[in-house]
């Protein structure tokens, strides 16, 4: 019971508050006890209504303080355990049991003895705070000793609050502050922009959710079930006509609910640290999984095995139907979608991986999972309220299999977007634009074929003849496939391929080529390091376009091969800017001085481990942002924003408008000023 009040306590903190909420922060000092003998201190320094839980907590309680030390080398042993000073211990009212927690200020120490000679010293920090009516989920903060203070390891240092290194640090990787940083005032800001609008982007991925609910309805698993499930609820002797309807609606509504909550852990990720779910989506291994997942459910909607999940799952479910009431008609919704997994889970899974692979994270995914849900639950619902339609309904048959392996021949094209992504930030250069496009041509090629009847799978039956719905499916897709072929058509101004406006961001960029190789989109001229592209910029007295994109950034795609590319814009960049790309999904793992530790925006600290890391918190620290794509025009030397930057800006007019906006404004600032004799 006491777990179930902690779940709910985390639920409400999340979802109920919008804001980032970051009431503890730590600061670390060393007291030397003699020559070999040191006492590592943390201090953790509380806002006022929060408490901070003890090392020690029983069971069944909230998650205790736990410091850990990092020691590979055996540099130094432990002396003891980490000792806490005394705290309070009252009657927890939410867990109904004695817990020591700290108020406002909490000081823990661990004695350690030599055995080499250190400069400093690694560990960390795992906490639990709550107030009177929520708690924050469990965090993890690093924790940096710093014994023999150096130039050397200051900017290695984990714990800027106590040496105030985030200013050394900016400098140091990326040459100025932010405060150095300021915003001009112009007239032209007054231009209409097109950013990315986050609702529109909500409402796009609901859409995508709905049709992949149709989807799923028309496959073996689902179709069959909405005569079966509405027939029990309308046609019950002992009930009325009205209560049958009313439960067949709540069916559909608890459908709509268990999808909903598949996404509730997403969002406590995404609470813990915003920039989580960019990680994830980025991350080269995850890909690689993807794909492998893909291809295994390619495989299974072809019918060669099928996916379902643990029968103890569906017997577990089926004994919760008997509970009646509202409680078994949810354990009727949740078993439909138990058991309708091995045709429903592919389609879920790729809404997880876009949703992963998009800004927004996880309401992208919860908006795509209530689309889905909605989806797949009206049907139950509106032919429970009028039985009569099921007649216009199609009979069973063979094209409910000819659904499921044509969604087959689209999960295994999907498959190989994950493996390109992977490609792309890992820097292998095997999956380019040829190889890849040269597959998608096969996947769709046989698609077609398929649709003609050419080719079968194990579940399909004799094909007497073509219907006309299958026919003219296969055209399309056939046209589809010459337009893949048109991809390798050759754009003499960039000297590239000629990019695809269906496939912008599934494909790799056209500049990704064996054949035509170019650093930059559309061959432009630009720098991938700010302090190298600032060096040009202050040389040559142009205006900066700082472009914060990603390699598995789909929009950043759609702007650099269908914005960019337009003439007018494509001069402004060319002649007019110094372009600076700073790819915050680049995995190459940074020199090993700029490894560092820094301040995160929301509270807390990170290690930059790599090119993205660096560049991701550039984006945070300096603009308060980390969506992708983003732009902002500053002056040469970097110092001056010159008007106010944009995302992802479809409308090449208000694009241009931009681009002029900003060097209108550098113009003026490098107007002469003549003085009056």
């Amino acid at each position: 019971m006491k777990k179930i009040i902690l779940l709910v306590l985390l639920f409400i903190s999340t979802f109920g508050f919008s804001q980032i909420l970051e009431p503890v922060k730590w600061q670390t000092s060393i007291n030397k006890i003699s020559d070999t003998e040191l006492e590592l201190i943390s201090t953790a320094k509380i806002e006022p209504g929060w408490h901070l839980y003890s090392q020690n907590v029983p069971d069944g309680g909230p998650i205790p303080t736990t410091f850990t030390y990092q020691n590979p080398e055996k540099a130094f042993d432990l002396v003891g355990t980490t000792t806490e000073e005394e705290g309070h211990t009252v009657n927890d009212p939410v867990f109904q049991m004695k817990i020591k927690y700290f108020e406002e200020i909490a000081v823990f120490k661990q004695t350690i003895k030599l055995n080499d000679d250190l400069s400093f010293v690694k560990g960390q920090v795992e906490f639990m705070v709550c107030d009177d009516s929520r708690c924050l989920p469990p965090t993890i903060i690093d924790l940096f000793f710093n014994i023999k203070p150096t130039e050397a390891n200051l900017n290695y240092e984990s714990e800027p609050i106590i040496t105030g290194n985030n200013d050394v640090v900016n400098e140091f990787l990326y040459g100025l502050n932010p405060e150095e940083l300021s915003t001009l005032s112009n007239s032209c800001d007054t231009v209409q922009m097109s950013p990315t609008d986050a609702n529109t982007s909500l409402w796009r991925i609901f859409g995508l959710g709905f049709l992949g609910g149709l989807l799923a309805l028309l496959t073996p698993c689902v179709f069959p079930m909405i005569p079966l499930t509405v027939s029990f609820f309308t046609k019950k002797g002992d009930k009325s006509k009205g209560s049958g309807t009313s439960k067949a609606l709540l069916y559909g509504f608890f459908i709509f609910a268990v999808y909903i909550l598949l996404s509730v852990p997403f969002h406590v990720l995404d609470s813990v640290n915003p920039d989580i779910l960019n990680e994830i989506s980025t991350n080269i291994w995850l890909n690689i999984v993807f794909f492998v997942i893909f291809v295994f459910f390619a495989f299974s909607f072809f019918g060669y095995y099928e996916l379902t999940l643990p029968a103890s799952w569906t017997n577990k479910t089926t004994q919760g139907e008997n509970a009646g009431g509202l409680i078994g008609i949810f354990f009727m919704a949740l078993t439909l979608a138990i058991v309708s997994f091995s045709c429903t889970g592919p389609i879920l899974g790729s809404l997880l991986a876009g949703s992963l692979s998009a800004d927004g994270g996880a309401w992208q995914l919860t908006a795509g999972m209530a689309g889905f849900g909605v989806s797949l639950g009206l049907p139950f619902a509106l032919f429970a309220m009028f039985p009569n339609m099921m007649n216009a309904l199609p009979k069973s048959g063979g094209w409910l299999n000819t659904t499921k392996v044509f969604l087959g021949f689209l999960e295994l094209a999907l498959a190989f977007k994950f493996l390109s992504n992977a490609d792309l930030v890992a820097h292998w250069g095997i999956l380019k634009i040829e190889p890849f496009l040269i597959i998608w041509i096969v996947i769709f090629g046989g698609l077609a074929l398929y649709l003609f009847g050419k080719i079968k799978f194990p579940h399909d039956g004799p094909l007497k003849k073509l219907s006309f719905s299958r026919i003219s499916l296969g055209i399309l897709i056939a046209a589809f496939t010459l337009y893949l072929i048109s991809g390798f058509r050759v754009n003499k101004e960039t000297n590239t391929f000629t990019s695809l406006t269906l496939l912008s961001g599934l494909a790799p960029p056209v500049g990704y080529s064996f054949i035509f190789p170019e650093e930059c989109p559309n061959n432009l001229n630009c720098f991938k390091d700010l302090k190298t592209g600032i060096a040009y910029a202050k040389k040559v007295n142009k205006p900066i376009m700082l472009d914060f994109t990603g390699y598995a950034c789909v929009n950043c795609r759609k702007m650099e091969e269908h914005v960019w590319s337009k003439d007018k814009i494509d001069k402004l960049l060319r002649n007019d800017y110094v372009l600076i790309s700073l790819y915050v999904d680049d995995k190459k793992v940074l020199p090993e001085d700029q490894q560092v530790m820094v301040n995160k925006v929301n509270g807390g600290t990170r290690k930059l481990d790599n090119y993205g890391h660096k560049w991701a918190n550039f984006q945070t620290q300096f603009f308060q942002t980390n969506t992708q794509p983003y732009y902002v025009l500053l002056n040469s030397d970097g110092t001056k924003v010159l008007n106010q930057p944009v995302g992802y800006t479809p409308d090449e007019d208000d694009y241009e408008a931009f681009l002029n906006c900003g060097l209108e404004v550098f113009k003026q600032m490098n107007k002469p000023t003549f003085q009056m004799p």
